[in-house]
């Protein structure tokens, strides 16, 4: 599996950003989409997943404020990022689990919250 993040940027207190990740490859097998961040001197941290079946979590520092979706035609996964704030600065990965295999991990996208 093969996953390429984009959207990231620069955006003020209070902005929005929409986050990508296509997928390709064995993405059959695929049965949890994530997004994870890591900001400098952090561990990386769960921000929402979806499973296979549509259901989500997220983590409690972007409930409310985040959405996570896939788009199953297109094999794209977003993160809908609404009232960011100077904590959400981090490097923003994708993340797929698939039966039998070790996690697979995008390249990560910056996301810098600043005014």
């Amino acid at each position: 599996v093969q996953l390429q993040a984009s959207g990231g940027g620069l955006v003020q207190p209070g902005g929005s950003l929409r986050l990508s990740c296509e997928a390709s490859g064995g993405i059959q097998s695929v049965y949890v989409w994530g997004w994870y961040r890591q900001a400098p001197g952090q561990q990386r941290e769960l921000v929402a997943r979806i499973s296979h079946a549509g259901s989500t979590n997220y983590g409690d520092h972007v409930k409310g404020r985040f959405t996570i979706s896939r788009d199953n035609a297109k094999n794209i996964l977003y993160l809908q990022m609404n009232s960011l704030k100077l904590e959400d600065t981090a490097v923003y990965y994708c993340n797929a689990i698939s039966i039998g295999t070790e996690p697979y991990w995008g390249q990560g996208t910056q996301v810098t919250v600043s005014s």
